[in-house]
């Protein structure tokens, strides 16, 4: 596998070398050491063993062990070091934060270490395009002409374009998902797109299309016409199944939650009837939320508005789907809330495994929270500064692995 490194974390990052130490071995007699000033670990470690140790590494270190000589880059990059790599999964989830609206570069934190790398995304994708993410594959889709899309390993710089439909590009509404099967490493891509129908405003024809990378071909099973609801840009891939959140187009009028959750099983290819058959209402009356998939369960997160003001947050919570009913799991202590200043009614959360991000567009303020643990925590501070009052932030969580290519 070829990649290179395209991290410029020496700004974020300084390790400092401690001269002067090494390391004694019972084994090596005086006359050992006195005729060898530079002990090599190879001749100590069994080259499976020196792998193994290399592969519990967190990601910014086997990257920095892959420069310390030539043996150890070969190792890093070899097959068998991958596949070591790929049965221990012991890094967390990372979140990428963009520091503006057209950048490329941002900077991407890693909390088993509370450390933030300066990354550039060489597929041309920024925060205005479409993002998905799972199992260290990261999908962009431009939201402008919706004719490009991109699929990369935003750690090993490695991307693939992919060709999108025509039909895909003439839709008003769109959402974007990603699932890739862990034991094939081959990937489907689904997008559910909405457009309005010229006569009347409150039906919407919704299709999705869906990508398979072994095929290397687009499918379009399902078009639909939903009457007082229209798709939106929050959907994930969780067990086989995709989900999608719609919208309400009923007017002000209408009393109920402006959000539902609907789904199109991909594994079988069909929606067992029509799609809002499988119809399920949101918790309570939402604003951002976001699908995510943690652990193959299904997991939104949205802000809490007020009965008669929606638009207006009074909190942010967590629900898990079971069955078709949403359990409660957490909500953002009111200390949190407060903590990010000026928090209006939009913001970005995302997830993985038992870690879910929370962001404010309004500032690089980073909160966490282990669903395991049912802990909530600040990340470490961004080095991403705000300049002038009107800009934006935002960003994405994703898996960090070396051992997968689109």
């Amino acid at each position: 596998m070829e990649w290179e490194t395209p991290w410029v974390d020496d700004k974020v990052i300084v390790i400092k070398g401690e001269a002067g130490i090494s390391a004694s071995y019972s084994e090596l007699s005086d006359e050992d050491v006195k005729e060898n000033n530079i002990i090599s670990i190879e001749s100590v470690l069994p080259d499976e063993l020196l792998e193994r140790i290399l592969a519990y590494l967190p990601i910014a270190s086997i990257f920095r062990a892959s420069s310390v000589c030539k043996k150890w880059n070969e190792i890093v990059h070899s097959h068998r070091f991958l596949q070591n790599i790929s049965s221990i999964s012991s890094q967390k989830p990372w979140y990428f934060m963009f520091p503006s609206a057209d950048d490329s570069i941002g900077f991407a934190y890693d909390p088993m270490i509370r450390k933030w790398y300066s990354i550039e995304l060489r597929c041309d994708g920024t925060s205005r395009w479409f993002i998905a993410s799972s199992c260290g594959l990261v999908c962009f889709m431009d939201q402008n002409t919706r004719s490009q899309l991109y699929v990369c390993n935003p750690i090993t710089n490695i991307s693939e374009k992919v060709e999108m439909p025509r039909c895909s590009r003439e839709f008003d509404y769109s959402g974007l998902a990603i699932s890739v099967d862990r034991s094939s490493r081959n990937y489907t891509v689904a997008i559910v797109i909405s457009k309005d129908t010229p006569d009347d405003f409150v039906q919407w024809i919704l299709s999705i299309h869906i990508y398979c990378s072994e095929a290397m071909m687009w499918l379009s099973p399902v078009t639909e016409t939903l009457t007082g609801w229209r798709g939106g840009d929050s959907c994930v891939v969780c067990d086989g199944v995709f989900y999608f959140l719609i919208y309400s187009t009923r007017g002000l009028g209408f009393r109920g939650n402006r959000h539902g959750l609907l789904s199109y099983n991909l594994s079988s290819r069909s929606s067992s009837g029509m799609l809002i058959d499988s119809f399920i209402p949101v918790p309570c009356p939402l604003t951002c939320g976001r699908l995510m998939n943690l652990k193959n369960k299904l997991v939104l997160v949205g802000g809490i508005g007020k009965q008669d003001q929606p638009g207006i947050i009074k909190g942010i919570g967590i629900w898990i789907l079971k069955e078709r009913d949403w359990e409660e799991v957490a909500r953002m202590p009111h200390k949190y809330f407060q903590g990010f200043g000026e928090f209006d009614d939009v913001f970005a959360s995302s997830g993985f495994d038992d870690l879910i991000y929370i962001q404010s567009y309004g500032a690089p303020c980073l909160l966490m929270f282990d669903m395991k643990m049912r802990e909530w925590k600040w990340s470490q501070k961004c080095p991403i500064l705000k300049r002038f009052p009107l800009q934006l932030f935002t960003g994405f969580s994703f898996e960090p692995r070396i051992d997968i290519s689109p």
